[in-house]
């Protein structure tokens, strides 16, 4: 789901507490050498010098050396506690599914180094350091993608991910999956043994949530891109009115996202002779799914942008338990409860589903002779030929998938762990079923780019903005004008590949969270 290529370098430096949203998609699309900047170390050691003063004066504190969840009045002896932590791992990594996908993972070996960094969790910075250098060799845990409930942290994924460090569960390197402890080889490193707190500080944390939640809205960026181009194609195609989009309509309701939409249509069009040649046309009013082009993707827009700031600063967070300060207080609470990015994923996947579905009666309408006043399903020789009539049940077959994906998942909740984890925010499953919504609505937008395209044909004889005719080249490039009917297929996957890789232009930039 990369949104394009990367504008960063190839080196970046890491500040907890103040990486930014650009840095983070740099991270997932693609391998970046990460370093951490000098100052984290300090804090780092301090909260480890907190945690090691609790252990040698005998203090009970939770975590530090005690069970866990329900067994957290239970003592630990000073000589159990490294297999305390080592069993703490071992009997949380019981994750099932898929293996996630390597981008996710670079972004989760990075968030979990940000949040260790803050200096809250008393960890080694050797532990942070072995994080950092498995992203930057491209040895990547292999983490299944199901058995979060989001709460107390990630706790199963990121068992997995804990696994690698201490020389067991498996890894990926250069694409081959080894055993952990071949992994550690691989990068210079015996396997750890983990101190006191260490365990607890790396399975609890909101970082697979976090980074399946980013990799959604990453995602749905070059998907909201593409539907504004799709859609700029479309109402070219019908020669629809572009009075809708005048900016003194959106000012006057004020709506920030749906400003920038319409500025960004306009931005598009500026220069199409399609839309001078047709002033005095009569049509007034177009369907919705052209005419509130701005007021449906601006109240997308400014959704990805709310969710862009909460995982901005939940990719900074320390979120793990208990968290040490500087004052020597060790503290124990709730930063690993996932709820803030719970909501978040819904409210991504509220966006894509609309994304994609006003694209798919965008669609619909350019397949209706009655409404969009072009050929019967964009073919010339209908009857004998179907054109994009069963490309459209596609879309519809995707747009619905989306609608019942778009539930929330939020609002549900199931206790653990004797119901003293008595509400949990689910945030995990909510995050990660924004990658198959995505992918669907790249399909669907992509589908009503192609058959924009094959509209604008039947009338050449004028050309859009500039802007608009790089991307009908930019389409042609990858499918060919459909005379008769062929195969489609291949061209559906081409389409959704131009939905989520095309570089866009800078109106569309400018719109776009982990740009502003």
């Amino acid at each position: 789901m990369n949104l394009m290529t990367p504008s960063s370098t190839s080196s970046l430096t890491l500040r907890p507490g103040h990486v930014s949203l650009a840095d983070l998609r740099s991270i997932y699309a693609a391998p970046v050498q990460l370093s951490l900047d000098a100052s984290a170390r300090a804090l780092m050691q301090a909260s480890l010098a907190t945690v090691q003063r609790i252990v040698d004066e005998d203090q009970v504190v939770y975590g530090i050396n005690t069970g866990f969840g329900k067994l957290a009045s239970t003592k630990i002896a000073h000589e159990r506690l490294a297999e305390l932590q080592r069993n703490l791992v071992l009997s949380h990594s019981v994750g099932t599914g898929d293996a996630l996908a390597d981008d996710v993972v670079r972004l989760i070996l990075a968030t979990k180094a940000i949040s260790l960094a803050r200096g809250h969790s008393g960890i080694r910075p050797e532990i942070v350091d072995a994080l950092l250098a498995m992203a930057n060799a491209n040895v990547l845990p292999v983490i299944p993608a199901k058995g979060s409930v989001g709460a107390s942290g990630d706790l199963a994924p990121l068992a997995h991910l804990a696994c690698v460090l201490i020389g067991e569960g498996q890894a990926k390197v250069n694409g081959a999956v080894v055993s952990g402890a071949e992994a550690m080889r691989s990068i210079g490193l015996q396997p750890f043994v983990l101190g006191p707190k260490e365990g607890l500080a790396l399975l609890n944390g909101t970082q697979v949530s976090t980074s399946l939640a980013l990799a959604g809205l990453f995602g749905a960026e070059s998907v909201f891109a593409a539907a504004l181009v799709a859609g700029c194609l479309s109402l070219e195609a019908i020669k629809g009115s572009v009075k809708p989009f005048d900016a003194r309509i959106h000012e006057a309701r004020g709506q920030a996202g749906q400003i920038a939409v319409a500025a960004a249509v306009r931005a598009l069009l500026d220069g199409s002779a399609i839309d001078t040649s047709h002033p005095n046309c009569g049509r007034v009013q177009d369907p919705y799914s052209i005419r509130c082009v701005p007021q449906v993707m601006g109240a997308c827009l400014d959704n990805l942008h709310h969710a862009a700031r909460v995982l901005t600063i939940e990719a900074n967070a320390a979120s793990d338990n208990p968290l040490v300060f500087d004052n020597g207080d060790v503290i124990s609470g709730g930063n690993f409860h996932a709820e803030p990015i719970a909501f978040v994923a819904d409210i991504i996947a509220l966006a894509v589903a609309e994304i994609g579905a006003i694209s798919e009666r965008r669609l619909s309408l350019l397949l209706d002779p009655g409404l969009s006043g072009l050929p019967a399903f964009l073919i010339r020789d209908s009857g004998v030929n179907s054109g994009f009539m069963i490309a459209q049940v596609t879309a519809a077959a995707l747009a619905a998938e989306n609608q019942c994906l778009a539930n929330p998942s939020s609002v549900t909740s199931l206790p653990t762990s004797a119901n003293q984890e008595d509400h949990v925010s689910m945030a995990t499953y909510g995050a990660r079923r924004l990658g198959d919504m995505v992918r669907n609505a790249a399909v669907m937008v992509g589908i009503e780019a192609m058959a924009a395209a094959q509209g604008m044909e039947f009338d050449r004889a004028l050309k859009s903005s500039p802007l608009i005719e790089d991307q009908f080249a930019a389409i042609r490039q990858r499918v060919a004008y459909l005379e008769q009917d062929r195969f489609l297929a291949t061209d559906i996957e081409a389409m959704r590949e131009w939905a989520m890789q095309t570089p866009w232009p800078a109106p569309l930039l400018q719109c776009l969270p982990s740009h502003a």
